[in-house]
């Protein structure tokens, strides 16, 4: 088990309703002797420096907040975490972020602030028993607190979420959790009530920049011994293509320093042509089954009904080179062509349904022209919701009122009791009549007759 370096001590104090909250205090000789051996198989060495032989990233990362890039939202000058962390408060915790945004980084500063024992694991590899083996070790240890850090915590199922909450709401240990799914539908209600989520947002490019020219500079634990000498123009396209991902630059930029020869100065010059060869493929934030796959699938949707072509064409461009699956992307569109423009253009719909087909025809990646095609289409194509509008109103009804019978002179007499019956008596057949309509004929049921549905706005 790993342990943060310590200038204070967790202590618990009784809180409003029964509950347990931390309190930070002074350090006390009274600190329980610390094991030198992991107790928790899995366990990560959160707060053990890094190896030599570790990956830049790993080696690089910040060991206190002044040193922490971005999240400025989060552990600026008088911000909500930091004024947490100030006032000796430390609540359970949820950080949600894309990856590389600096989330484990955050739980081992914010751990290094403690004097509780850390004990970090994954929820891709860990289960139930080791929980309980750290809630075990947490008890024989108070008064002193544990900090349990769970890296993919949505990952874990409901039976095992549900084994950490009863321990969080009792404070044998401060749960710190971090995940890159949003926590309202992959954390547990009850477990969430009881944490507070801090969103992370994505690096940006000058964050970034900052990170890689701070780790070719450092001879202590980057790559500074090596003389690298890294060009503008490589660390600016470094920046621009890891998504916000810090993890992705450094590692990126250690193969590629890694990879040159010194000249004959000694010097490792990166160049641009270096780190793309490096990164190999630019670097896209997305999941498609995460939040990503369904924010920028959005995204599209809405340009297109906002009738911007060239947002759709980038939007369409990102899902295309990350991979989403063109089927997909062709049935929202689909759905558009009748949902937002409708009977304003009703060829939207043969247009989208041909995409479906060019697509199942040709594949891809040429299929990128059939999809293009279409989102251009449907982008620049007037626009009318009257067909769900109108269906919305009509269901309202059906949901509203009672199972009316259809009208007897709307029914078929396929037999001699049903003529009798008067089935299909009084019905005019409307071809018979001028225009295709037939006068003073309905067709609602009688408590309905008179409703109008459909609007046409033109």
């Amino acid at each position: 088990m790993a342990f943060a370096e310590t200038s204070g001590i967790i202590r618990y104090c009784a809180a409003g309703g029964g509950g347990i909250r931390p309190a930070l205090g002074t350090a006390s000789s009274k600190t329980p002797q610390r094991p030198a051996q992991a107790s928790l198989v899995g366990a990560e060495q959160e707060q053990s420096p890094a190896s030599s032989d570790a990956p830049l990233a790993a080696r690089m990362r910040p060991r206190t907040l002044d040193d922490y890039a971005g999240q400025a939202h989060l552990v600026g000058p008088d911000k909500i975490l930091r004024r947490l962390l100030e006032a000796k408060q430390l609540p359970s915790l949820i950080l949600w972020g894309p990856p590389g945004s600096g989330k484990t980084t955050l739980a081992r500063i914010i751990a290094s602030l403690t004097d509780a024992n850390f004990v970090g694991i994954s929820a891709v590899s860990a289960g139930v028993a080791d929980l309980r083996r750290v809630v075990a070790e947490a008890r024989s240890r108070r008064p002193q607190a544990t900090i349990l850090f769970i890296d993919e915590i949505h990952r874990f199922n409901k039976a095992q979420q549900d084994s950490v909450l009863p321990f969080v709401e009792d404070g044998t240990v401060i749960l710190i959790g971090a995940t890159t799914e949003n926590p309202s539908f992959e954390v547990i209600g009850p477990l969430l009530s009881r944490c507070r989520v801090f969103t992370l947002t994505a690096l940006d490019e000058d964050q970034i920049e900052v990170l890689v020219r701070r780790a070719a500079a450092d001879a202590e634990r980057g790559l500074g011994t090596l003389n690298v000498s890294l060009d503008d123009q490589a660390a600016e396209a470094l920046a621009a293509s890891v998504g916000g991902d810090a993890r992705i630059a450094l590692n990126a930029l250690e193969a590629a320093v890694l990879s040159v020869q010194a000249d004959a100065e000694g010097r490792r010059l990166v160049t641009r042509e270096l780190i793309e060869e490096a990164l190999q493929h630019r670097t896209y934030l997305y999941d498609r089954q995460g939040d990503a796959h369904y924010d920028t699938i959005s995204a599209f949707i809405k340009s297109l009904r906002g009738s911007d072509p060239d947002a759709s064409l980038y939007w369409l461009a990102r899902m295309i080179e990350a991979g989403e699956g063109p089927l997909f992307i062709v049935r929202r569109m689909v759905i558009l062509a009748s949902e937002d423009v409708g009977l304003a253009d009703p060829q939207a719909l043969v247009v989208a349904t041909a995409c479906q087909q060019a697509i199942h025809f040709i594949g891809m990646p040429e299929g990128f022209y059939p999809l293009a095609e279409t989102a251009l289409y449907l982008a620049l194509a007037p626009k009318s919701n009257s067909v769900g509008a109108a269906y919305s109103r009509a269901l309202a009804d059906v949901e509203s009122t009672r199972n009316d019978p259809v009208p007897l002179h709307l029914r078929n007499a396929v037999t001699g009791l049903m003529q009798k019956l008067g089935y299909g008596k009084g019905y005019k057949y409307a071809h018979n009549f001028d225009g295709g309509i037939a006068p003073d004929q309905t067709y609602l049921p009688e408590r309905l007759v008179g409703r109008k549905y459909f609007e046409d706005k033109d």
